[in-house]
């Protein structure tokens, strides 16, 4: 099981791979829906 935390999903962006940077971006998107909602 691969961590979903917002640092981690960061780290990922900087990888050469690209399915990592894809993953770490759907990461970061959802969590900017879920704080968009909160607010």
């Amino acid at each position: 099981m691969e961590k979903t935390d917002l640092s981690t999903a960061r780290r990922m962006l900087k990888s050469t791979n690209i399915k990592t940077k894809k993953r770490g971006l759907r990461v970061i998107k959802a969590v900017k829906k879920q704080t968009v909602r909160v607010k």
